[in-house]
């Protein structure tokens, strides 16, 4: 299933109009198609992509038959748009995107949403709501205090009043453009219209889901892996071949969800001698140094089928924030037959190695495709990335057919 260059430019180029087409705030493709095909034409082409998807239902492959290097859209397009609305969901498959992440957060009455956090001052317009001035308040959450509104004391008829916001306008000015115009969807939502893009595209859409402060969540009364296996058991995305990865910070919460489904699963990891909270609050002594080390990469295959490491854990930076000598990692995870999906890529000169960063401004794109090229040499199975378009064009040149 791994396409060659030639096959991803053709898909490349179709995601440019499509994207095109959102870009205007037209629905992806409305442009040419109103002028170029007539209904007939129109039927025809849906009853092909909804009978390619049938297809890919009944015999596309797991994961390990998916590109390589992978482009995982970070809570959507959110170079673009503001994360985790269906809007940056959907110009991430438009941009080339191969998987669209989610992350997952309760509300009071027990639905999953999609929030990097379960703070929402800073992604939605709670603070714009008098009626819902006295919830903001302060809380520890894995051991940090948080002060801001919570989705776990909104019901999800309140959560749904709001509107979705650019969570850093002082990087992403012209994100503000698209502020209010979607809400904050719901996981089952999002499943809903994965299958309706999947028959549209003619091709499943892949999903990469991460469960959000799990313990906090489980001492709150509110599970999230319960739940969230329920709901993909609902929609036909529990089983290994699903078009799905689960990944959590925290390992506990992926050796529960493999006990309740059997979807892929990925670990993420977070910087070198910091400890995962499930750790903190068991007194394992363990930390992200000694789960990278081939002991602990052995450990997690046990239980998950990859990583998702920080791209430090891979490329370190110095002081200056420039790259230094890669580490053993790759090569390791990959002896204990793990995938890697490294985070974040970003165009941005405030997120780039120092090396690669033009000028002075933060918000200005940096040398961001030589980034790429550096992270991709690492041999790396997939990278999460806020900008799927430049990250696709990096990837071809390290995808099968494509020389370099």
């Amino acid at each position: 299933m791994t396409q060659g260059g030639a096959a991803r430019r053709t898909v490349l180029g179709a995601a440019v109009l499509a994207a095109g087409g959102a870009m205007a705030g037209l629905p992806a493709g409305s442009a040419s198609a109103a002028g170029a095909a007539g209904p007939s034409d129109t039927a025809a082409a849906e009853a092909a992509a909804e009978a390619a998807y049938a297809a890919d239902v009944r015999h596309g492959g797991g994961y390990r038959d998916l590109p390589v290097p992978l482009v995982i859209g970070h809570r959507g397009a959110c170079g673009y748009r503001p994360e985790h609305t269906l809007g940056s969901y959907r110009l991430a498959l438009d941009l080339g995107a191969d998987v669209v992440e989610q992350d997952l957060v309760p509300t009071k009455d027990g639905h999953l949403v999609c929030r990097h956090e379960n703070e929402i001052g800073g992604t939605t317009d709670v603070a714009d709501h008098p009626e819902f001035a006295s919830r903001r308040t302060t809380k520890s959450i894995d051991g940090v205090a948080v002060t801001g509104w919570f989705t776990e004391d909104f019901t999800l008829a309140e959560l749904k009043t709001l509107r979705a916001k650019e969570r850093i306008p002082a990087v992403r000015q012209r994100n503000t453009l698209y502020d209010g115009r979607w809400d904050v969807p719901t996981f089952e939502e999002v499943l809903r219209w994965a299958d309706r893009e999947g028959k549209r595209r003619g091709k499943r859409v892949w999903l990469h889901v991460e469960t959000k402060h799990p313990t906090y969540f489980r001492s709150l009364g509110l599970g999230l892996e319960e739940p969230l296996a329920k709901l993909l058991r609902r929609y036909g995305r529990d089983g290994l071949g699903a078009p799905l990865f689960l990944q959590s910070f925290e390992p506990s919460s992926i050796q529960r969800l493999s006990r309740l489904v059997s979807a892929p699963r990925v670990v993420l990891l977070g910087a070198a001698g910091t400890r995962p909270w499930d750790f903190e609050q068991a007194k394992d002594p363990r930390t992200v140094s000694d789960l990278v080390k081939p002991e602990g990469l052995k450990w997690i295959s046990g239980f998950a089928q990859g990583i998702g490491p920080t791209m430090d854990l891979i490329l370190p930076r110095d002081a200056a924030g420039k790259l230094t000598a890669p580490t053993a990692l790759v090569k390791d995870a990959h002896a204990h037959g793990l995938v890697l999906h490294p985070y974040t890529a970003r165009n941005e000169n405030t997120f780039l190695p120092a090396e690669y960063r033009k000028g002075t401004d933060p918000a200005a794109y940096g040398d961001a495709f030589a980034a790429f090229r550096t992270y991709f040499e690492q041999g790396i199975d997939g990278i999460f990335t806020d900008n799927a378009d430049t990250g696709l064009l990096a990837a071809e040149a390290f995808r099968p057919g494509r020389g370099r």
